[in-house]
Parts: C-alpha cells; structure tokens; sequence
C-alpha cells in the first residue's frame, strides 16, 4: 500500500460509518458465538469462522480459484446448513421467543426453590431425606456406595428417590452443578458429642459431613417432621422453605459452587468482556482484509453496444447499425464488481450529421460510467457511418389478395382505406410504386365483409407519422 493509499485508509478507518460497520459486524459474530455455543454447536461455529478467514486470506492473497469455490458454493453450503441444524434453530427460536420468561426468572433460584418446596412436602408426609450441596472441598474422601446419577431436578424424581419403596432412600441425595450427580449415599457419622442420642442416624451423618468439609447438608427428619440444616459443623432447624432457598443460593455463591449463570459474577463479566474483545478483534481484521482486497485497483475489458441518438427527421442511417465497442476500464474491485456491463452504452449524437458517409470518433462524453470506474482506452475509438437523405413521398397501399374465391362469387371491388401513406424515402434509392398489405385469403370468403391489415414496406422506407396507419380493407363480392 502505498502512502496515499494509506492515508485513505485511516481516513475510512476512522470515519463514523466504518466505526458503525464494525460494531455491526462484531455484534453480529458475538452473537453468533454465544447463540452457537448456548445450542451446544460451538465446533459448527469455529468450522464457519475458519472458512471466513480462509476466504479473507484468498482475497487478500488474490488466490482466484479459492474465491470461485466460495462464490460458487458459499449459498449451497448455507442451504445446507440450514437443513442439518433444523433442530438446532428451532431450539433458538423457541428460546429466543420466550426470552422474557428466562431473565425474569434465575435458573437457580429454580432449582433451589424446587428442591426446598419439595423437601418440607416431604416434612408435612414425615418422609424422611438427606440431600447434600459440596462446597469448594471435594466430599469424595468423606462419603462411600450409592448409584451414579445424571438428572435433571424435578419434583417427581425428588420424590421417588426418597420413597421408602426405593432401595437409596435411606442415603444421601448428592447435587452437583444443578442436577441430582449420585443418590443412596453413605455419610460419615458424627463422632462429637454436639448431637444427643435423641437424635437418629440420618442426623449424626450430616453432622458429620457438615464437620468435615464446607458442603451444606439438608435434613428431613421423618420422626419430627422438621427440616434441619447442617453447615460448619453446626444444626440449625427450619421453620420455613424460603429460609432454605436463601441458605442454598447463599451457600453457592459463597463457595462459588453456583450451578448457573450468576449475573453480575467476575467470571461472567471477564468472559463476556474477552469474548466482545475478540469479536471487535476480528470485525476489525475482517474490515480491513475487506478494505484492502475491494480497494484493489483492477482492469477489465467489457464490450458494449453503440447507441444512435437524436437523429435528424430528413436524415437516415444506412447500412451496419448493430456496432459495438470494446472498453478498457479500472476501478477497485468493489466497483468493478457492482458495475453491470449490460447498463452500459456509448451514445452518439446526430444532431449535426449530414448525408453521406462521415467518421464519430468515440470519446469518454459518449460513455456514462459510474462514480469509481476510470475508462482507459475504447477499441475501436472510432466509428463509420453512413446516412441518406429522406424525401417525403405518397405511396399508394395496395391489398394483398391470394387465392381464389370460392365457386358462385365473384370479386367486385376491394376499397383500401387509407388508399396511400405518408414515407420517408432516400434520395438515391428507387421507391416502391405501392405497398402490399398483410396476405387476405380469398378461399375462406363467403360474402363481402371488411378486413383490417397491416402494411408490409421495406426497412429503408419510413413513415411520416412515425408509425404505420391500420388499414381497412373492404371487400364486395356477388354471385
């Protein structure tokens, strides 16, 4: 690039419209980034990123066979993107349509209020149950046996684990990152003297754990009916679930064990910040890349047909009038890319020819290119015409009658109406003694009747009035 280019460059680099270009485009991959990886396509999205910058790189390069295989395939491949990830659109769109639902209401905040509801029904029916929440420590070297569980929480499955018919209601109920990870849990017991012997050995188990590691442990006693929380080594009773809505979400932000999204988080606020850095990053690189490769100055030749314009009344062009030009043109390749060569023409005016053959030199006057297009040289610069003069004559129509009519009819007259026409005839030419109309066939008359034709006049002759007259033919036929 060279220095004026460059100044060019920061002057489109800095003017507002490019500063709204690029957040448009790095909104756009923000988006697509986080929509992507929230359906789980998050591999989808870096294949498309690579096949941008692949194309960037062929642009900038220049590397034309890789810009057909794009262009030529590029709609075919999102065509096709949208029939194989059908599912995963719909999933966004079902998503995106309940959006309000999901701000409103923390995915967290949820799962505890289910699980505290849930655990004082259970109080009310004296079933008992014991669900545990880890902290930052690890409570694998504290608890033994159970099942190996991935669910998602529900009332229903809650409810089941701790049915009595269920061969893991006696243990503990483990929840990990949102979901139930293991059930039928042993505990360890208590070996301090905080709990009396009144208490049984669901109490002691979570005492336990609660002295051993900062996991918070959930209790309901199916003797008493009561809901307990177990935490620092300490029991502290329940009276009511949104107390134990509020210990759990506390319990998980302050152990960063929070299974969801928590607004506001440091950890939420540092991705989000990284991940809009990295989009700005890359609409800034995919400007540029763009800029660079559109503002190429290329050359191309286009042919485009010559145009005759304000021709004189008296004057006519004879011979060749198909002609064509050849133009050598230059522009960015942005420019030469929206040019439609099929909107091009090269105009000649003929308000001051003459008869006779005469020479148009073609310059850039004669051709309209738009804002951008530089025209270098036209092929042939020049053209050859030729033009007779016009003399006004009238000529006589006469109708075309073919065949004969039919047996017992015989012709009395056929009327012509207008019976002669206004032309434009060159001087040196021989003109017509009279024009035939369209064929009339006699064979299919069975009477006198009136017939509208057309006139059929050779290309050199021309009518005053700018158009040929409809003709009225009127046929009188007896037997």
């Amino acid at each position: 690039m060279d220095f004026l280019g460059a100044i060019g460059f920061f002057k489109a680099f800095l003017a507002w419209r490019s500063a709204v270009e690029i957040l448009l485009i790095a909104a756009g991959l923000f988006f697509l980034y986080r929509t992507l990886v929230r359906l789980g396509t998050w591999k989808i999205a870096t294949g498309i990123l690579v096949a941008v910058a692949i194309f960037l790189v062929a642009r900038f390069l220049n590397l034309r066979t890789i810009e057909w295989v794009f262009g030529n395939f590029s709609q075919v491949a999102v065509l096709a993107l949208i029939v194989i990830f059908q599912p995963e659109l719909r999933k966004f769109f079902e998503r995106a349509a309940s959006v309000r639902s999901s701000r409103t209401s923390d995915p967290g905040d949820v799962v505890s209020r289910l699980i505290a509801y849930t655990l004082f029904t259970l109080a009310k029916e004296r079933r008992g149950a014991l669900v545990v929440f880890p902290g930052r420590e690890t409570i694998q070297e504290w608890v033994s046996g159970g099942y190996p569980l991935d669910a998602r929480p529900s009332i229903p499955l809650l409810r089941s684990i701790f049915d009595p018919h269920s061969p893991g209601h006696d243990g503990a109920l483990i929840v990990e990152k949102g979901r139930f990870t293991r059930l039928g849990v042993r505990l360890p017991v208590s070996q301090s003297q905080q709990l009396t012997d009144e208490y049984g050995t669901r109490h002691h188990a979570a005492m336990g754990l609660a002295e051993k590691s900062d996991a918070l442990t959930v209790l309901v006693s199916e003797e008493r009916g009561q809901v307990s929380l177990f935490l620092k080594g300490e029991m502290r009773p329940l009276a009511h679930a949104d107390e134990l809505v509020a210990a759990i979400i506390r319990h998980w932000k302050e152990t960063a064990a929070y299974p969801f999204v928590i607004p506001g988080g440091r950890r939420v606020r540092r991705e989000m910040v990284s991940q809009m850095i990295a989009s700005v990053a890359l609409a800034v690189a995919f400007w540029i890349t763009l800029f660079i490769s559109q503002g190429e100055q290329l050359e191309k030749m286009v042919t485009v047909p010559v145009e005759f314009t304000a021709t004189p009344s008296d004057l006519l062009l004879v011979g060749d009038k198909d002609k064509e030009v050849r133009l050598h043109i230059a522009g960015s390749r942005s420019d030469l890319n929206a040019l439609d060569p099929t909107l091009l023409r090269a105009k000649i005016d003929l308000t001051k020819a003459v008869a006779g053959k005469q020479t148009f030199v073609i310059t850039s006057q004669n051709i309209r290119l738009p804002r951008g297009v530089e025209l270098l040289d036209i092929v042939p610069p020049s053209i050859d015409l030729s033009l007779a003069a016009l003399a006004e004559k009238d000529i006589p129509i006469k109708p075309q009658l073919v065949g004969k009519l039919p047996n017992g009819l015989k012709l009395q007259s056929a009327v012509v109406n207008p019976s002669t026409v206004k032309v434009l005839s060159p001087l040196d030419q021989n003109k017509p003694d009279n024009l035939m109309t369209t064929p009339i066939y006699l064979e299919n008359l069975k009477e006198g009747t009136v017939i509208y034709c057309k006139i059929i006049a050779p290309p050199a002759l021309h009518p005053v009035d700018k158009r040929w007259p409809d003709v009225e033919v009127t046929i009188t036929v007896s037997r």
